[in-house]
């Protein structure tokens, strides 16, 4: 049996990210699944006029942004899809935290959305919540990233979320509040 690597096709190596010891290497099928499984959410939102699932979706993408993606309500079947379907396991890993940033601007847009509905832009609010389904679905599709090519941009954003990433990541077991 092979040992996962840590690369993945159109992504830099795990190394690549800084401190790549922190944080955890995960499967990138998970996130494919998760991003396909929000694009189905948010269509049957629309479909149902059902504004409700734009905060909810920013909800699940702002918690596994924030606390680790093991925390992904979206991502969280895949593993029983994967068993149940008697799929391998990866071969290739990626670190989490480019999809966790990618997760975090997803659930930027989902709270921009929000808002647009609570002041009563309720198309406007669907045509960003279809921005960030067009990019959910391109990585779905096509594992393509773009959050994660951002991530990997040498620019401010990405290491101010790495600094947050590692002070809010959550180990199993660990409580959400530290006690002092």
């Amino acid at each position: 049996m092979a040992t996962p690597t840590a690369t993945t096709a159109n992504r830099p190596t795990a190394p690549a990210v800084a401190n790549a010891a922190e944080g955890r290497l995960i499967d990138p099928r998970g996130q494919r699944f998760g991003a396909g499984l929000s694009v189905v959410v948010l269509a049957l939102g629309f479909a149902l006029s059902a504004t409700i699932v734009l905060p909810a979706l920013m909800l699940a993408l702002g918690a596994s942004a924030l606390f680790g993606t093991r925390y992904s309500v979206l991502g969280r079947p895949w593993p029983y899809v994967r068993a149940a379907l008697r799929i391998a396991p990866p071969t290739e890993l990626e670190h989490e935290y480019p999809p966790r940033f990618a997760q975090a601007l997803g659930a930027i847009g989902f709270a921009v959305a929000t808002v647009l509905v609570i002041v009563g832009l309720s198309p406007l609010a669907w045509i960003v919540a279809a921005a960030v389904a067009v990019l959910q679905t391109l990585l779905a599709v096509t594992g393509y990233c773009v959050g994660c090519r951002l991530y990997f941009m040498k620019w401010w954003v990405p290491s101010q979320f790495r600094r947050i990433a590692r002070r809010t990541t959550q180990e199993p077991g660990q409580p959400l509040i530290p006690a002092r």
